[in-house]
């Protein structure tokens, strides 16, 4: 069977609104009204229903399959309980009684106690909050009806895709089992006048021509709230860049900040004044 994330052309770590996009293009692409290929268009219907709904798509990344009957080894069945595991061959009577002399297999296995599914939600932040992290309070529903409220502390330097586990918040529909864990994904949705590279950060300043020409000062507002002032000096050139060190994103493990760099754009004015155009020129043939 063709993996679901494969069908619809994204990664594991998809968020829903990935997802939908995905299917969307998907789905025009092969849809049979369209000339698209039918048993294809069935294929990727299939996998979206199993991928949109959050306890199909845990299951799924589990064993994938969401066939219960599917979730175990086929071909033989055999069965051994708890007392098995310390008191004896849990294969005695099958095939395999012999094979493991000295000791069975799972001697040293720790049962995992059973517990609700995991619970994703998506996180969304800009560059402003990767640069000085983010305290969302966030309200999720439960399996068993009731809504709790959560405060979801983002580190500065986060990237977009990143998983942060939270042990026990996770679904609780089941009372007599413990909760499982909350997966929340992270969204980071540009600011303009900024780009991310690694912990670095791009931006433009578009600049007089005739300040390039004689050199100046420029303020830079950073993401973090700062000012930083720039020297730009005389005879710079359109598409030079500058750096600014320090003053960039936060590296989520070494906690080291990258740099600011800072791209010049060239702004040339419009003269329609004559007089003041032939000065120009005279100065032209004066610099040359």
């Amino acid at each position: 069977m063709s993996d679901f994330y494969d069908i619809l052309g994204v990664s594991k770590q998809a968020s829903d609104a990935e997802l939908k996009k995905a299917y969307k293009k998907q789905s025009m692409q092969h849809h049979p009204d369209r000339g698209g290929d039918e048993e294809q268009f069935k294929k990727v219907n299939e996998a979206y229903a199993t991928l949109k709904d959050p306890s199909k798509r845990q299951m799924y990344d589990q064993y994938g399959t969401t066939d219960p009957q599917q979730q175990r080894p086929q071909g033989f069945n055999f069965h051994f309980n708890a007392d098995d595991l310390s008191n004896g061959n849990p294969f005695a009577g099958t095939p395999f009684d012999g094979m493991f002399q000295g000791g069975h297999p799972f001697a040293n296995m720790r049962r995992q106690p059973p517990r609700n599914q995991d619970m994703r939600i998506v996180a969304n932040i800009d560059l402003h909050d990767v640069v000085n992290g983010k305290n969302l309070v966030v309200q999720i529903q439960l399996g068993s009806g009731r809504t709790e409220t959560l405060n979801i502390d983002i580190p500065p330097g986060a990237k977009d895709g990143d998983t942060i586990q939270y042990q026990g918040l996770g679904d609780d529909r089941h009372k007599e089992l413990r909760r499982g864990n909350l997966h929340v994904v992270i969204q980071v949705s540009p600011v303009q006048g900024w780009e991310r590279k690694n912990n670095d950060l791009i931006t433009r300043k578009v600049i007089n021509l005739f300040d390039l020409l004689l050199g100046c000062a420029i303020i830079v507002n950073t993401l973090d709230n700062r000012q930083v002032k720039l020297t730009i000096p005389p005879g710079t050139n359109p598409g030079q860049r500058f750096s600014i060190p320090g003053y960039g994103i936060t590296d989520i493990h070494s906690k080291q900040r990258g740099n600011i760099h800072v791209i010049i754009d060239v702004e040339t004015p419009k003269i329609a004044d004559e007089n003041l155009l032939n000065k120009i020129r005279n100065l032209k043939e004066e610099i040359k």
